[in-house]
């Protein structure tokens, strides 16, 4: 704190009214960290919803395959009992559905779909080692490490655009080791921050550069929100809200019902078959 703040705290407490400034100032700095606080939950809810659609796709995707090879099955089997040829055709859609279409995966032998290139091809082509997620949510040690480093090392609190870019570069390390759930690194880029050099915050004397900064604040918000609302309406996010304490178990429960759907299929192919 510098001594011009202490004089102007201590004008203030003997009785002088604090100045717009210092008003606009705490208000400046208590929406900074309400952002902040809103950034780490949408990026921890991000990260869920990602884990969640790649695990969601490895773990239930082969049982998604089965049972339309088996729909595909019935159908043709219905369709060769009766030779009606609205079965038949119900059986020709139903194997279509079954046969892979060419597209951008198949162009590119696996390194892409129609998102862009897989994690795992990207990492090839940056010479970075791939970990999938083994899990929805990171643990809870992971979660509060990533906390404390994203409210100590966050971007929005530097105050020059060399500072900034030093962040920026930082919290791009700490999500993805967070994205990964690896508390190992998460506890090295602790110690990292922790021994790196300490930058005095300098608070803006202006108004209207601390209008500017809430302008700002406040933007950034906005946008916060919409990709908020993008994640909740999706169809991977309305499933994780399902299960919000456990959404590992959510997936075990899905193939639960999975496997039994796949049960009666083969049944019910078994007795038009026999």
């Amino acid at each position: 704190m510098t001594a011009g703040r202490e004089a102007t705290d201590g004008a203030a407490g003997q009785g002088g009214a604090a100045r717009p400034e210092d008003r606009l100032e705490k208000a400046v700095r208590a929406a900074e960290q309400a952002l902040i606080e809103y950034e780490i939950a949408v990026e921890t809810f991000r990260v869920e919803v990602e884990n969640f659609s790649r695990l969601h796709h490895q773990k239930l995707g082969p049982m998604y395959a089965r049972l339309d090879e088996l729909d595909a099955e019935i159908a043709e089997a219905l369709a060769a009992r009766s030779g009606d040829p609205e079965d038949r055709r119900k059986a020709d859609e139903a194997r279509a559905r079954v046969m892979p279409m060419p597209g951008v995966e198949e162009l590119f032998h696996g390194w892409m779909d129609g998102d862009g290139l897989y994690p795992e091809a990207a990492a090839m082509l940056t010479d970075q080692s791939v970990r999938p997620p083994q899990r929805v949510r990171p643990s809870d040690e992971a979660r509060k490490l990533y906390r404390e480093l994203v409210r100590k090392s966050h971007p929005d609190l530097a105050q020059d655009d060399k500072e900034r870019s030093r962040r920026d570069e930082f919290i791009t390390r700490v999500n993805a080791a967070y994205a990964r759930g690896d508390e190992t690194v998460l506890r090295e880029l602790s110690e990292e921050w922790a021994a790196g050099p300490v930058t005095e915050q300098r608070w803006p004397n202006k108004s209207e550069e601390l209008y500017a900064r809430l302008e700002w604040l406040s933007q950034r918000k906005e946008l916060l929100t919409v990709v908020a609302r993008e994640l909740e309406e999706g169809a991977i996010g309305a499933m994780l809200r399902m299960a919000p304490d456990d959404p590992d178990q959510l997936l075990d429960e899905i193939a639960e019902q999975l496997l039994a759907q796949v049960t009666e299929r083969e049944a019910e192919l078994a007795r038009l078959t026999s």
